[in-house]
């Protein structure tokens, strides 16, 4: 069974960080692209970055270039969001799919931002 736990969110003012964690099971984690993704409050889910199976090919949505840094440890099947200089607009709540999307969406993780 694919799951993917999501955590890290938290409230952070603007211009902080936080680090995201997305801890993967039931595939073969290395060879699977993973995303992460976020729905504002009102807003349709968006794509915010992803990472390819080997770590070698990556994407940002322009919003987050040069903010968000996506990385993965294939030993620890798991997929991080770093995020800094955070502003209002990045919250939402997170979540980390694989590509195509093989797991359930289920509860992502909180991150609000206050100015």
């Amino acid at each position: 069974q694919v799951q993917l736990v999501k955590s890290g969110g938290d409230l952070v003012q603007a211009g902080g960080s936080l680090r995201l964690s997305c801890a993967a099971s039931g595939f073969s984690f290395s060879r699977v692209r993973i995303a992460w993704y976020r729905q504002a409050p009102g807003k349709q889910r968006e794509g915010v970055a992803d990472i390819s199976g080997g770590g070698n090919t990556i994407s940002y949505a322009d919003s987050v270039k040069g903010r968000f840094i996506i990385s993965r440890d294939n030993a620890k099947n798991t997929v991080y969001l770093q995020m800094n200089s955070l502003k209002p607009e990045d919250t939402a709540v997170y979540y980390c799919n694989t590509i195509p999307s093989l797991a359930a969406w289920g509860q992502g993780t909180q991150v609000t931002v206050s100015s």
